[in-house]
Formats: C-alpha cells, structure tokens, sequence
C-alpha cells in the first residue's frame, strides 16, 4: 500500500512542477465555461435593429418603445425610405428592420387591423428567423394589450409555457456540453500522454520492475487526474450556478456521482488510447480531434441528434459525451431523479469495463 501511495503522490509531483498540465486541468474548464456559456450562445440580445415609422402617431410610437424596452432589440436608426434598408444591410449595422405602413393607428381603430412589414438579414438565417420570431412575439403581445377590452366574435389564444429554461438561455444547453467535452478531453488526452510519456522516457521501464505490480502502477497514475477532474466538476457546477445562474434542480449527490462514472470512463479510454500509441504526439491527436469532433457534433450538444442521418445516429451511440450529456440535462436541468438516467447509467457503466479490460489486455508489461 505504501508503494502505491508512493506512485501517487510522484503523479502528483510531476503534474504540480508542469505549468502546461496545472493551465490545461485547472484553467481551461473556467475559460471553457465563460467561453460557452457568454460568447458561443444562440440566444439574441441587445440586437441592433432599423425601423422606418411612415405613421407617426401614438399607437407606432407605442410599438417602438414596447419593441426597444426589451432585451433583444435596440434600436440602432430610424430610415426614411425603402432605399436604406439595403445599405444598413450591407454595412452590417443591423439584422432586422421593422416597416411601420402609414395611417397604422388610423387602421387599426377602422378596420381593427393593420400591417408591420419585417425585413431580417437571412444570411444567416438561424439568426434571422430568431429575431423575427422574437419580433413577431412582442407585437402579438402589443397587439393583445390593445384588443384585450374589446370582445371578438372568434377569437383562438396561445398561450407558451417554456418548461424547465423560462428564459430561452443558452447556458442551460451549454453547460452540460461543456462538462461533458472538458472531462472527456482533459482525463483522456492526460491519461493518454502522461503513460506514453513514461514509455518514451523510460521511467516506465523502472517503475515496471519495482516490486509493485503493474496493474497497481496504471492506477496509481490515473488517481491524481480522477481527483483532479473532481475539482473540475465542483469547480463548473459552482461557475454555472453562480455565473451563469443554472440551477441544480435535481439530487447533487446523483449528478456528482453520475460525473465521477463519466471521468472513468474517460480514464479508462485514456489508458486504452495509451496501449495503442508509441508517441506524445499521437495520443495528443487521437485525444484531441478523435475525441473533440464526435463530443461536439455527435453527443447532442450542439446539433439534435434527432437531425441527423441514419449512419451518424448510429455512430453517436459509441460516444461516451453522448449518454453523460443525456444525464446531465436530465438531472440538472429537468430536475429527475435516477429512474430516468439509469439505461444511460448502464451504458457508461458498461463502457468503463470494455475500455479498462481492453486496456489491460493491451497493456505491455515489457518494453520490448
């Protein structure tokens, strides 16, 4: 048992001495989560738009000030003319402009109805059919604040109720992402470079002939980064419940838990990329692009997997990311309880025990 703490707190040692390791489990989890959770977002705020106001009486001005007191718009110029509508397009100032037709009070009090022409910049149209939608919303809201005195003869309401994210926030999609991709990189990329280090170095070869047994040794390597990616974990559940206001709705024992098997797994990936590789360099590009482009694009996190074409759902189903994020927003964001993670659980269960048998079969205990 003393030689196996001994190896421990050498692992110890050479991670706290290296700069590089200390920034990459220490500080990219924080630069990550501030990253995703206030730069990559798809939510629209503060967006500057251009409106042409032909009318000019109350109920336009009333518009105007109901569309620019909320968060998503302000408004960046008032145009004259159809003509400018292109040119602030082209300039790039703005992403939408909102048409207000002449007489628009006069045609509403008339003919209790009347017309707003929006005009978005589609060049990227996920963020022009946001802010129409956005848009469309506020004025159906005006448009109820005016009608709701007078009875109509027909009248169908809908009313939304978003569940579990009221708000539309990007975080509450992000940080389950993130969780998922920084113990996914962090534990398999430095699990993975710091044994092919010893094996190019030949430290592997003494620690190999030392009275403690291998299987010991390869433990002893991966504590330090199983407890280390517990400070990860503690360290963006803090940063998300305190910075980006995501609340932990469900059990925190369970998602703490459910995190710990999910870093496993990672360790055990990164133990079994160690057995296959004989370089740094390799295991740092099987860990990075082999691991990152199916974190990001296949585990839901960034596109619905539901999307996706027939090969690319089944291929999603071998990533790890995949099945922890499915847990993540099950228990952090709905709130729910292990009756709904539990076939997740079982798969990441049963992933840690393939990738550690692997990895122990393919481990070499000689160095020839």
């Amino acid at each position: 048992m003393k030689q196996f703490i001994s190896f421990i707190k050498k692992e110890f040692h050479h991670i706290f001495r290296d700069k590089r390791t200390m920034f990459i489990l220490l500080f990219m989890p924080v630069v990550q989560i501030f990253i995703f959770g206030f730069a990559l977002t798809n939510e629209v705020k503060n967006s500057k738009m251009a409106v042409w106001d032909q009318s000019k009486d109350a109920a336009s001005t009333s518009l105007i000030s109901k569309l620019e007191a909320s968060r998503y718009f302000e408004v960046e110029q008032m145009i004259t003319g159809p003509g400018e509508v292109e040119k602030i397009f082209q300039k790039g100032k703005v992403k939408l402009a909102v048409v207000i037709p002449p007489h628009f009070k006069e045609d509403l009090l008339r003919f209790n109805k009347a017309q707003v022409q929006l005009i978005a910049d589609a060049s990227d149209p996920n963020v022009a059919n946001t802010l129409t939608t956005y848009t469309s919303a506020i004025i159906q809201d005006f448009q109820s604040g005016i009608t709701q005195e007078k009875k109509l003869p027909y009248t169908i309401e809908t009313r939304v109720r978003m569940l579990y994210n009221p708000e539309l926030k990007g975080a509450y999609n992000f940080v389950p992402g993130v969780m998922a991709m920084v113990l996914l990189l962090v534990c398999t990329m430095m699990t993975a470079i710091t044994i092919v280090r010893e094996r190019e170095t030949g430290t592997m070869e003494i620690m190999l002939v030392s009275p403690a047994k291998p299987f010991k040794i390869i433990i002893a390597k991966a504590v330090p980064y199983f407890l280390l990616s517990a400070v990860n974990i503690a360290i963006i559940l803090l940063l998300s419940v305190f910075v980006l206001e995501v609340p932990v709705k469900g059990s925190l024992a369970l998602l703490v838990g459910e995190s710990l098997l999910f870093t496993l797994v990672s360790l055990a990936l990164g133990l079994l990329i160690s057995t296959k590789v004989a370089t740094q360099q390799t295991a740092l590009f099987i860990s990075l692009v082999g691991l990152l482009l199916p974190t990001v694009m296949l585990s839901g996190f960034m596109f619905p997997i539901e999307n996706m074409p027939l090969p690319l759902r089944t291929v999603s189903h071998l990533v790890p990311a995949r099945w922890f994020y499915n847990i993540v927003r099950s228990v952090m964001i709905k709130g729910t309880g292990i009756e709904a993670v539990w076939k997740d659980t079982l798969i990441l269960a049963g992933m840690l025990f393939v990738f550690a048998g692997l990895a122990i079969k393919n481990f070499k205990i000689r160095m020839a």
